[in-house]
């Protein structure tokens, strides 16, 4: 048993109705179960019941034992003030307000079909990674699509919000957010943390100073970064060691320098090597400046893949390393990778800014850019596509790893509209 599969019954009154009553026997009838509570406080409100000869309007609280209560001391909360219903499978003890009085508790241990809960730790307790595989060809089409959009949604919010924070850290500064936002989405997951770190230590107005010299942008990343502290005999690599030398003596950088060891080099393909994105960073912070103007510029025309069609300097183009000559030639920033720093930096980026200033329009147009992008292909769109969920584009592959992440890995079946409809009874009553 769990409170979340009970959050459900009583969402739905998944429960036999017929002589409903309290533990002290007062009658019981529901108008309105309420509305789930997102946020601190009892599990809903605005619930409409009536008990005994009186119609309330309250909260209800729902826990496995009723003993709960004072586990989690809502005794001396006076948010739990308004319960006017302790919902509970197993009633262990009286529970009471802060005046001592006793509130009115429904058990719904005796009132619940075995086969319901029986279908719900199935589908929890599949060991599958998507739990709903077996059955996933039984929902209709129109459950799928309906929770696609929601969990679209969710992850758009979610992800804005996260930008909307480090624009504020950045003192609303928004090139500066753009900046390290891109920085993030550079180090393509495996590297994004080194990278973001990187980028907070070394702030653009710094790069800026040098957005004319691509040899010093590449010192003060790659010096930054911590890769310039081993012994360096060619030509370049020393080159960048002077310059970041005394590029960090005069801002005083060497205080925020990475160690080389938080970078992740093991397995990833050279192309995707730490190296090889600060190199093709470095040349874009050269090739543009104003990142947030132009990219925000970009989008309006749908020229974004023009913005990041670069190519790395001519040493990174031979070099996974430094000092490590490969024959074959490493290519530029690939189309997948650029869709990769589009939907993870200039979605959320527009989606952000659009809130912040309340312009409908950058939200339209992310969720625009998105519609003219190719599904993502990984391993959890290829796990939807073998339940044959169909992806046209970005928008829709979005929705499947939010779906999978947030939903399927946290086993939130009965919060997903497409479990909760395989978890639902033959006939409510």
């Amino acid at each position: 048993m769990s409170e979340s599969f009970l959050h459900y019954l009583w969402q739905f009154q998944y429960f036999t109705k017929y002589d409903l009553r309290t533990t002290q026997d007062d009658e019981i009838v529901v108008f309105h179960p309420g509305f789930k509570n997102t946020h601190a406080g009892p599990d809903f409100y605005q619930s409409r019941i009536k008990i005994g000869k009186l119609e309330w309007i309250g909260s209800v609280e729902i826990h496995i034992l009723s003993s709960s209560w004072q586990v989690h001391n809502h005794t001396v909360d006076e948010a739990y003030e308004n319960v006017v219903l302790h919902v509970v499978w197993n009633d262990d003890q009286p529970v009471k307000r802060i005046d001592g009085s006793i509130i009115p508790t429904l058990v719904l241990k005796n009132r619940v079909d075995d086969a319901l809960h029986f279908a719900y730790k199935k589908l929890v307790n599949s060991p599958a990674e998507i739990p709903c595989a077996s059955s996933f060809g039984h929902v209709s089409q129109i459950i799928k699509v309906s929770m696609l959009d929601r969990v679209f949604t969710e992850r758009l919010e979610a992800k804005s919000q996260i930008i909307s924070q480090l624009h504020v850290h950045n003192h609303m500064d928004w090139e500066e957010t753009m900046y390290q936002v891109l920085a993030k989405n550079f180090g393509f997951y495996v590297n994004a943390d080194p990278f973001l770190q990187l980028a907070q230590n070394l702030p653009y107005k710094t790069i800026l100073k040098h957005r004319g010299n691509l040899l010093q942008i590449e010192a003060l990343l790659f010096g930054q970064a911590g890769f310039l502290e081993d012994v360096l005999e060619d030509e370049y690599s020393i080159t960048l060691k002077r310059e970041y030398d005394l590029l960090s003596r005069k801002y005083s950088l060497k205080s925020g320098r990475l160690n080389k060891a938080q970078w992740r080099f093991l397995r990833l393909r050279p192309s995707n090597f730490p190296t090889i994105r600060l190199a093709q960073f470095a040349k874009l912070l050269f090739l543009h400046q104003n990142l947030f103007s132009n990219l925000v510029e970009a989008s309006a025309d749908m020229k974004w893949k023009i913005f990041f069609k670069i190519q790395q300097s001519e040493y990174w183009q031979t070099h996974y390393q430094f000092q490590k000559e490969t024959p074959e030639e490493i290519p530029a920033l690939g189309q997948i990778s650029i869709d990769n720093l589009v939907i993870n930096t200039v979605v959320p980026v527009l989606v952000a800014y659009g809130k912040s200033t309340g312009d409908q329009m950058f939200v339209d147009r992310a969720i625009t850019i998105l519609q003219h992008l190719n599904c993502e292909v990984n391993n959890i769109t290829r796990q939807w596509a073998s339940l044959e969920l169909k992806c046209t584009n970005a928008v829709d592959s979005q929705a499947m790893i939010e779906l999978y992440n947030n939903f399927c890995l946290k086993r939130k079946c009965l919060e997903c509209s497409i479990g909760a409809s395989l978890i639902k009874p033959i006939s409510k009553c």
